[in-house]
C-alpha cells in the first residue's frame, strides 16, 4: 500500500492540475459559465435580484439604502426615452439591461475598471452579448443605441453624483462635465434610493412592460 504522504502528494498534484471552477450557481438553479456565458443560463429574475443588491458608487451615497444598479438601470432607461421619445421598445430594453453583467461581476467604479484592463472588459462584453441574445436582442447593439446609452448614462451619473454621492455642482462639472440638455431631460428628477426588494420589483416590472414574453420565450425554456 502506498504510504499516506505519497497519497496526499498525488491528491494535491491532481487538485492543482484540475481546472478552476469558472461558473456561478444562481438562485434560479442555473450555472452560468463566467468565461464562456451561454444565453441559455441567463434569467431575468437572477439579473434583477443581483442588480438590486449591487451598489453604485461603491455604496458611498446618501440615504437609508444603497443606490442600486437596478434602480440606475430604470433611471437610465427613463432618461433615454426623454432624449429620444420615439425609441423602440427593443432599444428601451437594451438600455434597461445596459449594466446587466454587473449581476455577476459587480459594479466597478470607472477608475478601477481602467486599472483592471482588458480582461475585465472582455468578460463584461461576453456576458452582455449572452444577456442581449437571451432576450431577443442582437448580441452587438447598433452604434446609435450605444451612443444613446452613453448619453443617458452620463446624465444619470451627473444626477447621482450631485444628489447622492456628495459632489457639489462645481466638482461634478469639473469631474464629469455637465451633460448637454441636462435640465431638460433630468432637471425635474429627484433620486431616493429604493430598498433592494423594491428595486428588484420595479426593475422586473419595467422589463415585463418592455418584453412581456421575453422571460418565458428565450433559449433553454
Amino acid at each position: 500500500m502506498p504510504d499516506s504522504a505519497t497519497s496526499s502528494e498525488t491528491a494535491n498534484r491532481q487538485a492543482a492540475a484540475a481546472p478552476s471552477r469558472a461558473w456561478q450557481r444562481m438562485l434560479s438553479g442555473r450555472r452560468l459559465d463566467l468565461l464562456n456565458p451561454s444565453p441559455v443560463d441567463v434569467e431575468i429574475e437572477d439579473i434583477a435580484h443581483g442588480l438590486s443588491r449591487v451598489a453604485r458608487w461603491n455604496g458611498q451615497t446618501k440615504g437609508d439604502w444603497a443606490f442600486s444598479v437596478a434602480q440606475h438601470g430604470v433611471l437610465v432607461e427613463t432618461i433615454a426615452r426623454r432624449l429620444k421619445p420615439n425609441l423602440k421598445p427593443d432599444w428601451c430594453l437594451a438600455v434597461l439591461l445596459h449594466d446587466a453583467p454587473e449581476y455577476v461581476v459587480g459594479d466597478l467604479i470607472t477608475p478601477f475598471k481602467s486599472a483592471v484592463g482588458l480582461d475585465y472588459k472582455t468578460l463584461e462584453r461576453r456576458l452582455m452579448s449572452a444577456i442581449l441574445i437571451r432576450f431577443g436582442l442582437p448580441g452587438e447593439l447598433p452604434p446609435s443605441v450605444h451612443r444613446l446609452i452613453k448619453r443617458a448614462d452620463a446624465v444619470a451619473a451627473y444626477l447621482e453624483a450631485t444628489q447622492l454621492a456628495g459632489f457639489s455642482e462645481t466638482e461634478a462639472r469639473r469631474t464629469f462635465g455637465r451633460p448637454r440638455h441636462f435640465d431638460t431631460v433630468a432637471g425635474d428628477l429627484h433620486l431616493d434610493p429604493w430598498a433592494p426588494q423594491d428595486a428588484k420589483a420595479r426593475y422586473l416590472a419595467r422589463f415585463t412592460e418592455l418584453a412581456p414574453g421575453a422571460a418565458a420565450s428565450g433559449p433553454g425554456t
